[in-house]
């Protein structure tokens, strides 16, 4: 490939970058593209302007695509299938209702956390956030309590799960690209994810609560409000359900630290048994069970509810995969080696790196999932650059920072304005802010973790 203007080879692949990176926020965030067409073409674009034979390009683009989607996409199908009889069955609802009733009314609001942390395991924020509605409006009527008040700490659950707690398939995405140890990063991701949770959540919630006012929409809040579900399962056994496949990717982690070597059948079962994909398979398989024949639902109810709930991921995995056609021809163009090697030869803190870029992702396209694919392809090679990093605080780094401002071009914006009745001044006041109080506070404990591990 020839030079650009007479910069050296490595420049000129960081300035085919740039174009075709500001292509992509362009196309998706002003003349509001598909973000799936636009992956592809700027995929396709920055190969071609790389030097790479056009059947190459291809070959990166079907291979990117479908390397990432090999996990990726049965995560999410069996995951939107779990949170899919946790909704049908009541079982969100048995969660917040046990823990309000265990929390009282005036620490009501660290209730809502747990439910949003707890519930956003399973299931997408946008999903968590239509199965949690009622429960927040419920709450805030029969407590007395802002809404805001109520619905910012379930938000800030919910948003830090989706960012930075596997198996949520965001974070999952960003472990695959760096080959992290799944175990670990749930671990650091729990110990970062809390505390950021609570200052974002409960105490950022009851502060701006005071100030800013709302009410439910009244056709919403009236249908919620007659809606009854009087024959909830158990909150054991919804419990147990939901956080089936954390223990057992944590049982496979557990025997993976004490046997590295897999020499006998228990570690190599444990194991079997921790992979994401086999986790959720049982867990789903689980759910049928204790959420669905037990509570009264026939095999052709069970059929349509698993069938129904995956039309709405199509266009996430399509996302996510052309994220992954992205990032590998970013990889095979040599862009992941020049970006690397400016990085380490600046000497930027990878920690930091991957916040940035995902931050400035997130904040131009709008999307935490198209943010989380593509910095995961450009931090991936500087990451393999930097001896001693610690590749799973680099994960929940990347999160961190495709939580940051959310705005007019995320859709999840629009999504908290309309179900909170807000105005747009008041959701960047409420919902804005927490995100970014999410991504920041959540950075600062990533870095203050790096010193310790």
């Amino acid at each position: 490939m020839s030079t650009l203007f007479g910069l050296s080879h490595n420049a000129t692949l960081l300035v085919w970058t740039l174009i075709a990176i500001v292509f992509l926020i362009v196309l998706i965030s002003k003349y509001k593209w598909n973000p799936f067409v636009t992956l592809l073409i700027s995929a396709l674009m920055l190969g071609l302007l790389a030097g790479m034979k056009p059947a190459d390009v291809i070959s990166s683009i079907t291979g990117g695509l479908g390397g990432t989607l090999g996990t990726i996409a049965i995560v999410i199908g069996l995951g939107t299938m779990l949170g899919k009889m946790m909704a049908e069955s009541g079982g969100a609802e048995r969660i917040a209702t046990t823990l309000v009733d265990r929390f009282g009314v005036k620490r009501v609001h660290w209730a809502m956390m747990i439910v949003g942390f707890i519930v956003g395991i399973p299931v997408f924020f946008e999903v968590g956030v239509i199965l949690l509605i009622p429960i927040i409006f419920t709450v805030a009527r029969k407590t007395n309590m802002s809404l805001l008040q109520i619905g910012i700490p379930i938000l800030a659950g919910l948003s830090t799960v989706h960012g930075l707690v596997p198996p949520h398939p965001a974070p999952m995405i960003a472990i695959d690209a760096f080959n992290a140890d799944l175990g670990k990063t749930i671990l650091y991701s729990l110990i970062v994810g809390i505390p950021t949770a609570i200052i974002a959540g409960p105490l950022f919630g009851k502060f701006i609560g005071k100030r800013i006012h709302t009410e439910p929409p009244a056709e919403l809040a009236e249908q919620f409000a007659t809606k009854e579900n009087t024959n909830l399962p158990g909150f054991g056994i919804t419990l147990f359900t939901i956080l089936l496949p954390v223990i057992l990717m944590l049982i496979g982690s557990i025997a993976n630290i004490v046997d590295p070597n897999a020499t006998s059948g228990f570690t190599v079962f444990c194991e079997f048994i921790g992979h994401e994909i086999i986790a959720l398979l049982i867990s789903v398989v689980f759910a049928l069970f204790s959420l669905g024949f037990a509570h009264g639902f026939t095999k052709h109810d069970i059929s349509r509810f698993t069938s129904e709930c995956l039309a709405p991921t199509a266009t996430i995995i399509l996302i996510i995969g052309g994220g992954g056609a992205f990032k590998q021809v970013l990889i095979n163009s040599g862009v992941g080696n020049a970006i690397a090697e400016v990085a380490t030869h600046a000497n930027i803190n990878v920690i930091l790196f991957a916040w940035l870029v995902a931050a400035l992702i997130r904040v131009a396209t709008g999307s935490a999932t198209v943010a989380m694919t593509t910095a995961a392809g450009i931090v991936a090679p500087v990451l393999a650059l930097t001896p001693g990093a610690n590749i799973e605080l680099v994960v929940l780094a990347t999160g961190a920072g495709s939580l940051v401002l959310s705005h007019v071009n995320d859709a999840g914006f629009w999504m908290i304005k309309e179900f909170f009745n807000m105005s747009v001044s008041q959701t960047l006041k409420t919902w804005t802010v927490m995100e970014t109080l999410l991504s920041v506070v959540g950075l600062i404990f990533i870095l203050l973790l790096s010193t310790v591990i």
